[in-house]
């Protein structure tokens, strides 16, 4: 997912490895990116929390007649597994910010011990080690 700087998401489309690499990751999208679920997470979890706060201002608004009892059964237990479900949503949402944001960390600190592994080191005409390079 990208974020412009109008703030609208969008969904980017391409395939990695486009241009013959074989990983293409960009930790410049990943670190960009992963504050987005951050932000949506907790604007998920603010409305779950605004969403309880109406519905129990409202009481129980279909009234105590037969039919709003009848209606309250079918409602009732369905109102905490919506909330249940939008909590999971929420932390779901969280964890993708914390792993996309460790993924560029990881990839981050990988590349480094890869280039540091296939770092050729240069040896001067005098038998004695020179500069990596």
């Amino acid at each position: 997912m990208v974020v412009d700087p109008v703030g609208q998401r969008r969904w980017q489309t391409h395939a990695m490895g486009d241009d013959g690499e074989i990983l293409d990751i960009k930790t410049a999208d990943l670190t960009a990116t992963a504050p987005a679920f951050h932000t949506e997470s907790v604007a998920l979890g603010r409305a779950l929390h605004n969403l309880k706060l109406a519905l129990a201002d409202a009481g129980s608004a279909w009234g105590d007649d037969d039919q709003g009892t009848d209606f309250h059964k079918a409602y009732g237990p369905r109102v905490r597994q919506i909330e249940d479900s939008t909590k999971i949503l929420t932390e779901g949402l969280a964890s993708i910010h914390l792993a996309m944001s460790d993924m560029a960390d990881g990839h981050i600190e990988n590349e480094k011990l890869v280039r540091a592994m296939f770092s050729t080191i240069r040896v001067d005409p005098h038998g004695g080690k020179g500069d990596d390079q």
